[in-house]
């Protein structure tokens, strides 16, 4: 019998004390000091690892200060101090573009509403999320791979599309988890939850996912 959306919800909620119990100390991995430089190392972080993104950072964030440096960098230049994050021409141009706009239109301070961030170049809902829940305390629910993937083997949601994603799992989980929740799934991907080889047998969300639950009574005792 299909799971209703009441039992559903009500599973989402038995996930939450478990995963802060598991992650107390998850937070954004992204090295920032204020909302400008966190929304610079999410642009990187599209295709990169957030260890590479805070070496790039280290150095860029003394460099370029406001919104008004990128804005007024030579895009050669800029391309090359994010080089080593990949797709380095077109972050360069998103983050100069981006910041421009910031200067024009909002006096070089980043907006705190998804409407507004999402009229930036390089910013969409994810980026848009990470920024409003990490730096302004905004509830937000971000989807990255490690959140769609484990959102799905949990049966929270059968959606691929990281908004349809990101829908499904706000209307689960209670509002004031939203952004802690999303750092806690992360956590759990880049551990355990793994998209190659996923170690069902240390999961400490193994007797809520059906997942899991199917592979452990599949799997030899020794596995």
């Amino acid at each position: 019998m299909a799971e209703t959306l009441k039992q559903k919800r009500a599973r989402a909620r038995k996930i939450i004390p478990i995963l802060q119990q598991t992650y107390p100390d998850a937070k954004c991995s992204l090295r920032f000091g204020n909302a400008l430089e966190l929304l610079v190392a999410t642009i990187l972080s599209a295709q990169c690892t957030d260890v590479r993104v805070n070496k790039i950072t280290e150095q860029l964030f003394r460099e370029y200060v406001s919104a008004a440096d990128y804005a007024r960098a030579e895009l050669a230049e800029l391309e090359e101090r994010v080089r080593s994050a990949g797709f380095y021409k077109h972050k360069a141009k998103n983050i100069k573009h981006c910041c421009e706009k910031l200067v024009t239109q909002f006096q070089g301070r980043v907006p705190a509403t998804l409407k507004e961030l999402t009229l930036l170049d390089g910013v969409g809902r994810k980026t848009a999320n990470v920024v409003l829940g990490n730096a302004f305390g905004v509830p937000s629910m971000v989807v990255d791979t490690h959140v769609g993937r484990i959102s799905q083997r949990l049966g929270l949601t059968t959606e691929s599309d990281p908004v349809k994603i990101e829908f499904a799992l706000m209307e689960l989980i209670p509002r004031e988890h939203w952004v802690q929740y999303s750092h806690e799934l992360i956590c759990l991907g880049r551990d355990i939850c793994k998209a190659r080889r996923p170690q069902h047998r240390l999961c400490p969300l193994r007797s809520l996912c059906p997942t899991g639950s199917a592979e452990l009574k599949k799997a030899p005792a020794g596995d």
